[in-house]
């Protein structure tokens, strides 16, 4: 690795933490507090990265887009039902324990829905979980709207909490949302398939 990349990699490193030290708080970053943290010159981010915002999705868009492909499946389902519920908890779960780069990451999309945004890149993550029985474009519909209504769950957690009574502090408690939902959807998916 080039010592170019080097300092990219340790500029976008330093951002991240930055990111969650400030709980998602972007407008409270500069780019010289990351400069002067990363121990490098103000110039060096907008040669690496054009600017601050420019970073920051960069980041976010880094941190969210290895969630899903880490998701390991070497391990053998008897369903679709069940790989997509253990990815799905898996994503829910990261989510919570990285809630300010979640944040930025689902509220950047919401503004800018493009096919290679985060949420976009979640849905597909999801759709290789379904291998039966399912169309292409059942599987579209079917992971946008668990992704919806994941991020939903997430950024309103604590109306959820009143309303549908999950504590998504809990693990426990986010593991039996997405299991609900998933069964609910699916349930959803073979009435509309027959």
């Amino acid at each position: 690795m080039d010592k170019s990349t080097n300092v990219k990699n340790h500029i976008i490193e330093i951002t991240t933490e930055l990111i969650e030290q400030y709980n998602g708080n972007i407008k409270d970053i500069t780019a010289r507090m990351i400069a002067k943290k990363a121990d490098v010159g103000l110039g060096l981010i907008n040669y690496h990265f054009g600017s601050k915002d420019k970073l920051i999705t960069e980041c976010v868009q880094r941190i969210i887009g290895k969630i899903v492909t880490e998701f390991q499946m070497t391990r053998q389902y008897k369903s679709d039902k069940e790989r997509l519920t253990a990815c799905a908890t898996y994503v829910f779960h990261f989510l919570f324990e990285h809630s300010a780069i979640s944040r930025v990451s689902i509220l950047g999309d919401l503004q800018y829905y493009t096919k290679n945004c985060n949420s976009v890149l979640t849905q597909h993550g999801f759709a290789l979980s379904l291998q039966d029985k399912m169309s292409n474009e059942d599987k579209s519909i079917f992971v946008f709207i668990l992704t919806a209504a994941m991020q939903t769950a997430f950024l309103g957690s604590e109306t959820v909490k009143q309303l549908l009574g999950y504590d998504f502090t809990k693990a426990e408690d986010r593991a039996a949302y997405i299991s609900k939902l998933v069964d609910i959807l699916l349930k959803g998916m073979v009435q509309i398939d027959e």
